[in-house]
């Protein structure tokens, strides 16, 4: 991974091999950033993804694990605990065209990942909402 900064945004090129969530953490580690959007392309060899059933109140995954282009990368960062919390969002397509996608837990990327953060001067933390058993943004 290798990144750079212009002004309030980021710029960073995955390489084969980096996942996703992992290493879009350790630049808002190591820079500091506290709330941002974050939007992206590139190519994944395994993504796993799913979507929130409010009924069992946790994500159901799926894995999707073959050569992806990644058509959209979608979402943002916000802090729990005071740590970096990224909910990513993704769509990817196989080689036939078709699209898939949903909220991002893991991927690898397999040729590369562009990826811009655009950071904003106000810290959005999160807390466990007990209705709906996520996450949710707390002002």
């Amino acid at each position: 991974m290798e990144y750079k900064k212009a002004g309030n945004r980021f710029v960073i090129r995955l390489n084969r091999g980096d996942e996703i969530i992992s290493s879009i953490t350790e630049v808002c580690k190591k820079e500091a950033i506290r709330a941002g959007s974050v939007s992206g392309i590139g190519a994944t060899q395994l993504v796993e993804a799913g979507f929130y059933s409010f009924k069992k109140k946790r994500y159901c995954g799926y894995c999707f694990n073959q050569n992806m282009e990644i058509l959209s990368l979608l979402g943002n960062i916000s802090t729990k605990d005071g740590d970096p919390y990224l909910h990513l969002h993704i769509v990817v397509s196989n080689d036939e065209g078709e699209a898939l996608g949903g909220h991002l837990t893991r991927g690898i990327i397999s040729v590369t990942g562009e990826i811009f953060i655009d950071t904003i001067d106000v810290e959005i933390n999160r807390e466990p909402d007990s209705l709906t058993g996520i996450n949710l943004m707390k002002f």
